[in-house]
């Protein structure tokens, strides 16, 4: 299993467009980017390739990562910045299985897979795959497995990948808070290794007007507002599921300087082999 990392950043990406922080000038001093969340796995036995979640900025990752175009796609969650990229289906694919949830969402009144279905019915490259989360199912070769989390107000998954032959396991966290449960968490324990949503370090909290929550023994919010986790709930997420390795993902530009760009925070085009 041939992990890499497409996109690593939030909705906004890093640097941030029109943004002179500190952060988002040091991403470019440094030449590197975190653009938005994007995953792509390819199955070195079978010579087939996942891509998880479609990020707006497929062209570019496509173009600057020595990647093939995946066989099939799975979408976490309706977000823009996880699914707008489909719309690149146009003219690239001759068919693109997309495999998404299908439980239906009270915010919306339809699944991740029937948004998809609906929102991009000009494209007869796709074709929407529902998936019922917990349940076990084959797609690239590889085990797959959709583990509700905690992302309000929407349904939301993160996703573990399992090779039936090696063993090897990538587990995504999604974009959550700390609110995993604990269902979710069994099916993700033991990664190899864990992408976790870090979006900002627990410090920052103070500044949110739902400030931070999921505190731990020493009063550390592992949840920052109430939608995603903190850079240190992401790492007690991957201790209490005995990760073998972690990158924090979908982490965003406020990070301050001296800490965006410390381990294990990722940037786009990291590699894993599992």
């Amino acid at each position: 299993m041939r992990v890499t990392l497409l996109g690593t950043g939030d909705t906004t990406g890093t640097p941030t467009v029109g943004c002179d922080c500190d952060t988002c000038a040091a991403a470019r001093e440094r030449g590197v980017e975190r653009t938005r969340f994007s995953v792509h796995v390819e199955n070195e036995r079978t010579g087939e390739s996942l891509l998880i979640d479609a990020s707006p900025d497929f062209r570019y990752q496509f173009l600057t990562r020595d990647v093939p175009l995946p066989d099939a796609a799975l979408v976490t969650h309706v977000h823009f910045d996880h699914l707008d990229g489909l719309g690149n289906a146009y003219r690239v694919f001759d068919e693109l299985p997309v495999y998404a949830a299908d439980e239906v969402d009270p915010a919306t009144g339809e699944s991740v897979a029937d948004t998809i279905r609906r929102k991009y019915d000009y494209l007869d490259r796709i074709t929407v795959r529902d998936r019922t989360p917990l349940e076990p199912f084959r797609a690239c070769g590889f085990d797959l497995t959709l583990v509700p989390v905690d992302h309000p107000p929407l349904l939301c998954y993160g996703l573990a990948v399992e090779d039936p032959e090696t063993g090897a396991k990538l587990s995504l966290s999604g974009d959550t808070s700390y609110g995993i449960p604990r269902e979710s968490r069994d099916a993700l324990r033991d990664p190899d290794l864990l992408l976790a949503d870090a979006i900002v370090p627990a410090s920052l909290c103070e500044y949110h007007p739902a400030g931070g929550k999921h505190r731990d023994e020493d009063g550390v919010p592992r949840t920052f507002g109430s939608k995603h986790m903190t850079r240190e709930g992401a790492l007690s997420l991957a201790d209490e599921l005995r990760a073998a390795e972690v990158r924090l993902v979908h982490t965003a530009h406020f990070y301050p300087v001296e800490e965006a760009f410390a381990e294990p925070l990722a940037v786009d085009g990291e590699t894993f082999a599992l």
